[in-house]
C-alpha cells in the first residue's frame, strides 16, 4: 500500500514539473474564423487576422493570474505540425499575452506562403506557459481556413 501511494506521488510530482494541472476540466475553443472559412488577409506587415477563442478561463497576460484558479492565457501556431510559422526564435506564432481576454493575431506573414490553406492552431498554458493538461493531453483548438 505504501508503495503504491509513494509510486502515485511521484508520478504527480513528475507530472507536475512539466505541465500545469487545472481542478475543473477547462475548455478551449476557436470561435472565429470558422472551419473552412476563406479569409482575407491583413494589409500590415505582418498580414495579421484577429483569432477569437473561448474558454473556461480567464485569459490574461502571462504572469497576470497572481495565484487565480482557471487562469491562464493561450499560445497560438499557424501550420502547428511544424515551425516554419512562427516567429523568428519563438516556439509559437502568437499569444494573447500581448492584449489578453480571447483576441489573438494570427501573424500570417511570418508564413513562407502566406496564402493558402493553414491550420490555426491554439494551446491554453498557465501563468508559466506550461500547458494545461486534460487527461494527460494539453487542450487544444484546431481550425482550417484558407487565406488570400
Amino acid at each position: 500500500m505504501a508503495r503504491i501511494i509513494a509510486t502515485t506521488a511521484l508520478a504527480f510530482s513528475l507530472l507536475s514539473l512539466g505541465s500545469a494541472q487545472a481542478e475543473d476540466r477547462p475548455t478551449l475553443q476557436i470561435v472565429w474564423p470558422a472551419a473552412g472559412s476563406v479569409i482575407e488577409l491583413g494589409t500590415d506587415p505582418e498580414k495579421a487576422i484577429g483569432v477569437i477563442v473561448r474558454s473556461n478561463f480567464t485569459l490574461l497576460p502571462a504572469g497576470e493570474c497572481d495565484g487565480v484558479g482557471q487562469c491562464g492565457h493561450v499560445h497560438m501556431k499557424i501550420d502547428p505540425a511544424g515551425d516554419t510559422c512562427n516567429i523568428p526564435g519563438k516556439p509559437y506564432n502568437s499569444m494573447n499575452s500581448d492584449f489578453s481576454g480571447d483576441l489573438i493575431r494570427a501573424r500570417f506573414g511570418h508564413c513562407p506562403d502566406a496564402a493558402g490553406k493553414h491550420v490555426i492552431g491554439v494551446l491554453l498554458a498557465d501563468d508559466h506557459h506550461k500547458p494545461i493538461l486534460v487527461d494527460g493531453k494539453p487542450v487544444t483548438a484546431l481550425v482550417t481556413v484558407t487565406t488570400k
